[in-house]
């Protein structure tokens, strides 16, 4: 597996590719973000691990470019900055998974995993039209509609609706939400998945005078038809 890594600092560089190195991935390092880009354009990767806060351009950026021409690339971020916003931020421009420095490298082994499987598992999927009530989703080409009207997502938007419409009419708890879409398990004292779902429906609901996205006090939603 081919491994991106976008970081200025050498020293965590070589410290995280020697250890990707150790565990058998192929990875090419990009101390800046324009230098990154062009790599991505030039080569094939399975994975792009990159900081957020680089020289020339920074990770935001770098992720909604590699989401333009590689929408279903997985995209870790690593990052000194943690707080909800910082990876509401860090979700919009595209990133997969977010850690946090400093980071146990163990982890960041469990998360690359767990994406590498999901995009392989979703790569050999057939399907690719999902279709709930006014809802179609076009898992190709990204666009989402209800009844009719175009609705744009940005990609976890897309994603945690994606599962949503494959798991229809059941209640979805915040802990399983968090680990299919996001593949690890946040403090079950964020408002992170909470705020991801008020995006959902400021979207898929506002417009329409029937619900389709609702709250199971205490458990956690659920996408159905009636209340």
């Amino acid at each position: 597996m081919k491994i991106l890594l976008v970081e200025d600092e050498q020293r965590v560089a070589d410290l995280v590719k020697r250890g990707l190195e150790e565990h058998e991935y192929e990875v090419t390092v990009a101390y800046d973000g324009f230098i990154a880009k062009k790599l991505v354009a030039q080569n094939s990767f399975d994975l792009v691990i990159t900081d957020i806060i680089l020289p020339k351009m920074d990770g935001i950026d770098l992720s909604k470019s590699i989401r333009q021409t590689n929408p279903d690339m997985p995209i870790i971020m690593l990052t000194a900055l943690g707080t909800t916003d910082d990876k509401v931020e860090g979700f919009d421009a595209g990133a997969d998974d977010y850690l946090v420095k400093p980071f146990a490298f163990r982890e960041l082994l469990v998360r690359i995993k767990a994406l590498l499987k999901r995009n392989r598992s979703t790569a050999g999927g057939t399907g690719f039209l999902l279709r709930y009530d006014e809802l179609e989703m076009n898992l190709h080409t990204k666009a989402v509609k209800r009844n009719g009207q175009e609705i744009n997502l940005t990609p976890k938007e897309f994603k945690l609706l994606e599962y949503m419409m494959q798991n229809p009419e059941r209640v979805l708890s915040r802990v399983e939400i968090a680990d299919k879409v996001w593949d690890t398990h946040f403090d079950t004292g964020t408002n992170f998945i909470d705020v991801y779902i008020n995006y959902l429906r400021k979207k898929l609901d506002r417009n329409f005078d029937r619900k389709l996205i609702h709250t199971k006090s205490g458990m956690g939603f659920i996408l159905k038809t009636d209340p």
